[in-house]
């Protein structure tokens, strides 16, 4: 379900007339070199199109419409080969809507010490020609990327594809639609918020739908689609022994195959990608959905619980951005509070995305204790170890913050024979008492998005492109200073 537009990324070379047309020729020839290398290391996921050597205001300024215009550029990628006065910019740099990459490189990677003269100096002065350009930038205040090194570089190649799969996110913002089965959680704050705000700033679509309306598709489903459905969860699942009975654990875990193939059949037709689930509205149906929104996020779908619109935008986000991989909706549920080894233990009632798995998902059968309705069947699992992080995109008052907890997950070794959840275990960077304080003093949510493929930077760089305020709670914290600017980014961004 997953799938995004065949997107390209336009690459542009500064210059000026100055040089003649032997000079021109020159650059753009090493400047289509560049792009072939770019694409032939196969590390980018996305293809680079060279577009032109821009030397005018006038071409500049007609890129930057045609890019804004292209269904298929995602970016722009731009390098100075020469100089390039940087008030022919300006305008182009102004009216560009498309995430923008200054890649600082050179076509050679060692300096020719036996043949180099002035001709090949004033051919090859990206080392200055790239200063004058980002100062305009810097002068603009433009929320653009800068990645500098070889373009041979792996390293400078894996900053290049980070940033991509950013830039996509943010691309397909203006894709982004979720649809609200129910409101929000009743007296609830964080998980509320301004719905047009969200589409000025990032073009996120967010509609409200009657539980009525998902009961009606429910009762569409027939059992034939149903029995195939289950079909798959034998091979996928671990079932309970009780399903051979054929009574109410069987036909729970039925129930949540026939919401599972009415939810993704409504969101289709309405060209949603993301849902929230509420469950003090489920009029009509017989259970929460558990497995069924379980099985959506796998897909790709974004997903909160509770009405939460703003984290099921974000985790569709981060889904993008992570090309569904180890990305998942979450909640900071209780502590271990042991000295030297505090951790918290994350779930969320019945629906953690089983891309984030150590183990084989198996479908149980429990009572929720909230809800009043039947017992819903959910996957259980225990969630995979490794370095993750967990983000909340929380709304101030009509600006937005992102914050950012750098997280050491742990795959669980004590068995929770009485919690039947899906659940992740990680310790919080630098320590579990100092992240917490920052995450409450910045005013972190308690829904997130957790993700062991989404870096911190690529997620500061979203944040850069779509011109909101991001703090990042990691090793280096210092609590102090974290605290001060919080305030000084309250005035920035106010």
């Amino acid at each position: 379900m997953l799938e995004t537009r065949p997107y390209t990324f336009w690459f542009v070379t500064g210059s000026q007339p100055l040089y003649g047309e032997e000079t021109l020729i020159e650059v753009a020839d090493n400047s289509k070199k560049v792009v072939e290398g770019l694409n032939g290391a196969g590390i980018l996921p996305f293809k680079v199109e060279f577009k032109e050597v821009v030397t005018t205001a006038t071409s500049i300024h007609q890129l930057a419409l045609d890019a804004n215009n292209s269904k298929e550029c995602a970016g722009v990628i731009t390098w100075m080969h020469t100089f390039s006065p940087a008030k022919s910019w300006i305008a182009g740099l102004k009216a560009l809507q498309t995430p923008l990459l200054h890649l600082h490189t050179q076509y050679n990677r060692d300096i020719p010490w036996d043949s180099i003269d002035m001709d090949f100096m004033n051919t090859n002065q990206a080392a200055h020609g790239d200063r004058e350009y980002g100062f305009i930038g810097t002068r603009l205040e433009l929320g653009r990327k800068v990645i500098v090194g070889h373009w041979q570089n792996e390293d400078v190649l894996r900053k290049v594809a980070a940033w991509m799969e950013v830039a996509i996110g943010v691309k397909e913002g203006t894709n982004i639609r979720v649809a609200r089965f129910g409101d929000n959680m009743r007296n609830v704050a964080v998980t509320d918020g301004d719905k047009i705000e969200a589409q000025i700033k990032f073009g996120w679509t967010v509609d409200y739908y009657g539980i009525g309306d998902l009961v009606e598709e429910i009762n569409r489903v027939t059992d034939d689609a149903v029995s195939a459905l289950y079909k798959e969860y034998e091979t996928l699942y671990d079932l309970p022994e009780e399903v051979k009975e054929k009574g109410a654990v069987y036909e729970s875990i039925l129930y949540q195959a026939k919401v599972e193939l009415a939810l993704k059949a409504f969101l289709k037709k309405g060209d949603y990608n993301a849902f929230t689930t509420n469950f003090e509205d489920l009029h009509g149906m017989k259970q929460l959905p558990g497995l069924a929104c379980q099985r959506l996020m796998a897909e790709g779908y974004g997903f909160a619980g509770e009405g939460d619109w703003r984290t099921a935008a974000l985790v569709r986000l981060m889904k993008i951005m992570s090309g569904n991989k180890e990305t998942t909706f979450m909640e900071d549920y209780t502590y271990h509070l042991e000295p030297g080894n505090e951790m918290i233990l994350g779930s969320h009632m019945l629906e953690i995305c089983p891309t984030v798995t150590a183990t084989k998902p198996r479908i149980v059968v429990n009572p929720l204790g909230i809800g009043g309705k039947e017992d819903p069947a959910r996957l259980v699992f225990d969630g995979k170890g490794g370095d993750a992080v967990n983000a909340s995109l929380i709304e101030l008052g009509g600006r937005y913050r992102l914050v950012i907890s750098e997280i050491k997950a742990e795959q669980p070794t004590i068995e929770t024979p009485h919690l039947p959840v899906a659940k992740v275990l990680w310790k919080p960077l630098p320590n579990l008492s100092d992240a917490t304080a920052a995450w409450i003093y910045a005013g972190g949510a308690h829904h997130t998005a957790l993700s062991f493929t989404v870096t911190t930077e690529q997620l500061v760089d979203f944040a850069e492109m779509t011109n909101i305020e991001v703090v990042v709670i990691d090793a280096d914290l210092n609590l102090r200073q974290f605290r001060n600017e919080l305030k000084w980014n309250a005035a920035i961004f106010k």
